[in-house]
């Protein structure tokens, strides 16, 4: 479904990441760990063309991204949901959907049985809104764009362990209704909750420094001896 093959990007006058070269299959989900710095937003945004590509190549369902602009990329099936959200505060949930919607199969209903708190508050102002049911908005207005590839950077900063379970839930539901998209989509997260990432993720992408250091399954990364030096201490991973 996708491919990334010898990416290399930066900001202006910096170079941040450096041959980052892997693929996903449709209904995947994969988890980018690394430490603060490691080049994790970055790469989020190379792949949304935020920022500059010295080069590599970006390929979505065999078609290049990599000279596409960013309205283009989200036409083409990439959808994203920022750390910072990015919510407008004047918009009620009903509203923040609307706006975005493109043909396909997300519609407010779907959105709404996907996240049943958006339900009960769909008149509400997205400042009225807790903190998880903000990033429920904000993943709810990214799928009404009908994306074939959802990149998340950092879902889960700052909410409770209760919202965060919630979430999760919901995000598997979402992996489940991707694997049995016929079109094929998938699921990039960027997080730094490493089992919970590990728990979620078909396939883990680990930097250090802008380059990559691991790629393969969780509980490969798990067994691999060098998993301290990339992420810190070992969690306990159910």
């Amino acid at each position: 479904m996708l491919a990334v093959r010898d990416l290399w990007a930066g900001y202006d006058g910096a170079q941040v990441l450096r041959g980052i070269t892997f693929e996903m299959a449709a209904g995947q989900c994969l988890a980018i760990l690394g430490h603060n710095g490691a080049g994790k937003t970055t790469l989020i945004k190379a792949l949304m063309g935020l920022l500059r590509l010295e080069r590599g190549q970006i390929i979505l369902h065999g078609r290049a991204l990599h000279h596409a602009s960013v309205q283009q990329r989200v036409r083409r099936g990439l959808g994203w949901v920022p750390q910072e959200r990015g919510l407008f505060p004047s918009l009620t949930v009903q509203e923040h959907l609307a706006v975005v919607a493109r043909p396909g199969p997300w519609n407010p209903e779907k959105i709404y049985a996907l996240f049943p708190r958006l339900a009960e508050r769909r008149r509400h102002g997205a400042q009225a809104l807790s903190g998880g049911e903000q990033q429920m908005l904000a993943i709810g207005r990214a799928l009404m764009t009908n994306p074939r590839l959802l990149l998340l950077d950092e879902p889960f900063e700052g909410l409770s362990p209760l919202m965060a379970q919630e979430l999760v839930q919901a995000l598997q539901r979402l992996q489940e209704h991707f694997q049995k998209d016929p079109k094929g989509a998938g699921l990039i997260v960027v997080e730094q909750h490493i089992a919970r990432a590990l728990r979620m993720a078909d396939q883990v992408l680990v930097l250090a420094r802008g380059e990559q250091c691991f790629l393969g399954s969780g509980q490969a990364l798990d067994a691999a001896p060098e998993f301290e030096r990339w992420l810190g201490l070992r969690p306990d991973i159910p």
